[in-house]
């Protein structure tokens, strides 16, 4: 999801057979949440051995059943991600199946498992983009974020077979406390290493599982708002977007908006994500249990018939909500939506106080800019 929430010009929707349908064009797919790393900062991550998790992963059969549906629902480009994706024996088998559909396929990876099969399975199939996660640019930094002995040599191997493969990549990063006073160097090696534009996202997301524990982790992980603008006032693309942004300073107004609307983003407009067990979700922030969808017993026309219409027709009377983040003029300056709330406060329709923290600091900076 991206950090920057550009106002929305049209939440449209199509007719088909006397119902009302969402178009999609885009899916990311969760091949498995399983990754060789432990990053303090995952959201999703499980053990690479979890044998629960994958003995619950998506057989490529139902994977192919999905990608047909939802090819004939109009999906042209997907997101194979984790996870780390790679992590699956059979994902050269799911990538050239998706790839014989006519979709185009994108892939996240941290380019630790990258092997020669892989760069010329890529260079013979390209894919759209390849998107690889820079974590540090030393063992010292890189591994305190991984945790995991080696992992900063496998990733430096991964990267150098896809460059000497003429494999174009795309670098990005998370902003982290682990990693903070490194970002400068960060940039510096991606933008050398990639002709692709380098990007970085301050917006740690709560675990999907809502593991108390691991969220500690990821919140001593955040930055502080201040540090977050420190960042983005070096950043000339950064800037561009949030000075475009604070020029229009007003809550968006989508067509058809009622009061009490919850959904104002794009969630399930145009893209939507099914994550690795077959569970379709509106966005990939989008856990709460209310708003999954299980593809395996149900069909990818049904959720964007019946279940996409139903959970973006989801109202809020709480005063809060009403009161704050539904009129607030910052909202676009602001991580808040309601999948995140509900990751922060087990309610979609709370506002969240570390975000408005962010949103503001935003503002002071573009104001004092001018």
């Amino acid at each position: 999801m991206p950090i920057i929430q550009m106002p929305l010009k049209d939440l449209s929707i199509w007719q088909t057979q006397g119902k009302t349908r969402t178009p999609m064009f885009a899916m990311n797919l969760e091949i498995t949440a399983r990754c060789n790393h432990n990053c303090r900062h995952c959201y999703i991550n499980l053990a690479a051995g979890d044998s629960a998790a994958r003995a619950g992963e998506l057989s490529i059969a139902e994977i192919e059943k999905i990608a047909d549906e939802a090819v004939s629902a109009g999906v042209l480009w997907v997101l194979i991600s984790g996870g780390e994706p790679l992590l699956r024996e059979d994902f050269a088998d799911i990538y050239l199946g998706l790839k014989k559909k006519g979709l185009l396929v994108s892939v996240f990876t941290n380019a630790t498992l990258i092997t020669e099969a892989h760069v010329r399975l890529f260079k013979t199939y390209p894919p759209r983009t390849l998107e690889v996660s820079v974590y540090g640019v030393s063992k010292e930094i890189y591994e305190g974020v991984t945790r995991l002995k080696g992992s900063f040599k496998a990733f430096s191997r991964g990267l150098n077979l896809l460059e000497k493969g003429g494999q174009a990549v795309t670098l990005k990063t998370m902003a982290l406390r682990s990693n903070f006073r490194q970002m400068p160097s960060i940039a510096d090696f991606c933008r050398k290493k990639s002709k692709e534009a380098f990007r970085f996202d301050p917006l740690l997301h709560l675990r999907y599982d809502r593991d108390p524990v691991r969220n500690d982790e990821i919140r001593a992980e955040r930055l502080t708002a201040a540090e977050i603008v420190e960042l983005e006032r070096k950043d000339p693309e950064r800037i561009r977007v949030i000075h475009k942004v604070c020029e229009q300073m007003k809550p968006p107004s989508p067509s058809g908006e009622t009061e009490g609307q919850l959904f104002r983003c794009g969630a399930g407009i145009g893209e939507c994500t099914v994550g690795a067990r077959g569970e379709f979700r509106l966005c990939s922030s989008l856990c709460h249990p209310d708003c999954r969808y299980d593809l395996k017993t149900g069909s990818f026309a049904a959720a964007l018939t019946d279940f996409v219409p139903r959970i973006r027709s989801l109202q809020s009377h709480r005063a809060a909500f009403l009161h704050s983040c539904k009129n607030c003029t910052l909202i676009n300056l602001c991580h808040w939506c309601p999948a995140h709330a509900y990751l922060e406060t087990g309610e979609m329709d709370s506002p969240v106080d570390y975000f408005c923290e962010v949103a503001r600091a935003r503002v002071a900076w573009q104001k004092a800019e001018c």
